[in-house]
């Protein structure tokens, strides 16, 4: 792993306000995906986040502890990754009988997005749940510019 330094300031999170036609489509997908009594609750929440450079490759690690994969959706628009869904809360049958003393944990949607700089092979991009953390992998294109390439010469 490259240590913190100047390349990391490079992996801002973005403003998830830029991107709300994108979120909102990716939100209407995952409702679909559920039957409605387990819909994803209104609320919103922001899972913490890790952004940083190996390298080879750009990661991001989410933590979401209790969230299925098919509760979250990975996108790369451009040069952002979005990383959106919801954490659903316990059945309503297994909340109705407790008697809570604390409550601290989150649910509801989530959208949380990174602008990445660099150029990347998006297409062999990888998310893997794990648990309780989703990891993205997006590898990095070697930077070629300031090398020294030799052109071969053919006979015609």
């Amino acid at each position: 792993m490259r240590p913190m330094g100047q390349r990391d300031a490079q992996l801002p999170v973005v403003d998830v306000g830029d991107l709300t036609e994108v979120v909102g489509r990716i939100f209407e997908d995952l409702d679909r995906v559920r039957p409605s009594d387990r819909r994803l609750p209104p609320g919103i929440f922001t899972p913490a986040l890790d952004a940083f450079e190996t390298d080879g490759a750009v990661e991001i690690a989410v933590d979401l502890p209790g969230t299925a994969p098919d509760d979250l959706r990975v996108l790369i628009s451009g040069n952002v990754v979005i990383v959106a869904g919801g954490k659903r809360p316990p059945l309503p049958e297994e909340r109705s009988r407790a008697s809570f003393h604390q409550v601290e944990r989150d649910f509801g949607r989530f959208a949380r997005a990174i602008r990445l700089t660099g150029a990347f092979m998006v297409a062999e991009a990888t998310a893997i749940i794990s648990n309780g953390e989703l990891r993205v992998r997006i590898p990095r294109i070697e930077e070629r510019r300031g090398r020294d390439v030799v052109v071969p010469i053919r006979r015609q």
